[in-house]
């Protein structure tokens, strides 16, 4: 089998629950050599139960180290010397108090990339910042929902998720650069940045974002969900070549321009719902596809992992979603997470 395409790289992790590990799995799936550094009660997530930790700590190996005592700082510039990099979601005072940054382990390896996953900076306190926190910090939630409605959320962590990728390319691009050094992301910078389009409107033009109902495209029309006779369907008409193709299939006439379909926005609603009636929702995904239009039937995530078992992988007795990168030549083996301390432990016991 070949290698991956990280094999060889060394990383250590130190954190809780979701962003930092979810991070370091999708390196060590590619191939990376990551190692938890867990206190001696363990990652928090080992709390929430065994699949969800599995569920972000597959491919990883675990030492059990208390870092707040001498011997477990020693032991930690011991691993920093042969890490390439370093990746902590904690909280800011506890990551300078611990010795996590680039300017407490030069010393031991001037090579080292020292990435830290905060709320709100390293320099900006220790603030509470979870996910839910960020995402009505930046806007998330006031754009989600009917229009009608309160506020919501998505219903899954887009900000620890969100952050977790980009920690990774961060820490790729300073490897790769041959440099050490800090890299820093904040769960709120993440999450103003996915929001581009929006903020450059309002930073533009004045645009403030509303919430549109059935959670439509500002720019797109039509773009939303939409009732069908059974079910709803996602449909994402982006250009006129789409339109054209849809619109033949549902029996719509008029509207054949982007512009147009922007400006008589309700009309184009009224026309395309009063179609959709016509078949159910998995109905029009089986007609539109064919025909290059992008639709979808709303399902649930039982039925998305049935419609796709290519993505679930073993690992141990945990069945999960696989990694969502495909290298040419490289199938992953998909390894257990591991026992706390499985691979070392510096704890005196009853600590």
């Amino acid at each position: 089998m070949n290698p991956g395409p990280l094999a060889g790289l060394r990383i250590l992790e130190v954190g809780h629950i979701l962003a930092g590990p979810f991070a370091t799995m999708l390196l060590a799936d590619l191939g990376a050599e990551v190692t938890k550094i867990e206190p001696p009660g363990g990652d928090l997530s080992r709390q929430v139960g065994d699949a969800y930790f599995a569920s972000i700590n597959r491919n990883k190996r675990s030492i059990r180290l208390d870092l707040t005592t001498g011997q477990g700082q020693s032991r930690l510039g011991e691993l920093a010397a042969e890490a390439d990099a370093l990746l902590v979601n904690l909280k800011p005072s506890v990551i300078r108090r611990l010795g996590l940054t680039y300017d407490a382990l030069r010393r031991f390896n001037e090579r080292i990339v020292c990435v830290a996953v905060t709320g709100y900076g390293l320099d900006a306190g220790d603030d509470p910042a979870f996910d839910y926190v960020i995402q009505a910090a930046t806007g998330v939630a006031a754009l989600t929902g009917d229009p009608d409605g309160p506020p919501t959320l998505p219903g899954y962590s887009s900000a620890d998720n969100s952050a977790a990728l980009t920690a990774a390319l961060g820490l790729l691009a300073q490897i790769v650069s041959g440099r050490g050094g800090q890299v820093e992301v904040a769960l709120r910078d993440v999450m103003l940045a996915q929001l581009n389009y929006r903020a450059a409107a309002y930073l533009n033009d004045g645009v403030e974002p509303r919430r549109m109902p059935h959670g439509a495209h500002s720019y797109y029309v039509p773009a939303q969900l939409f009732p069908t006779g059974d079910g709803y369907l996602a449909l994402f008409v982006t250009h006129d070549g789409f339109w054209r193709a849809f619109a033949a299939e549902a029996g719509i006439d008029g509207f054949p321009t982007m512009a147009e379909r922007a400006a008589r926005r309700d009309e184009v609603l009224a026309a395309v719902t009063r179609a959709l009636t016509a078949d159910t929702a998995k109905g029009w995904e089986a007609r539109l596809r064919p025909l290059g239009v992008p639709a979808a039937a709303v399902r649930t995530l039982p039925e998305a992992l049935d419609a796709t078992p290519e993505m679930i992988v073993r690992a141990g007795g945990f069945r999960l979603v696989g990694s969502p990168v495909r290298v040419a030549g490289y199938q992953p083996e998909f390894r257990p997470p591991p026992r706390l301390g499985e691979h070392g432990s510096l704890v005196v016991d009853g600590d």
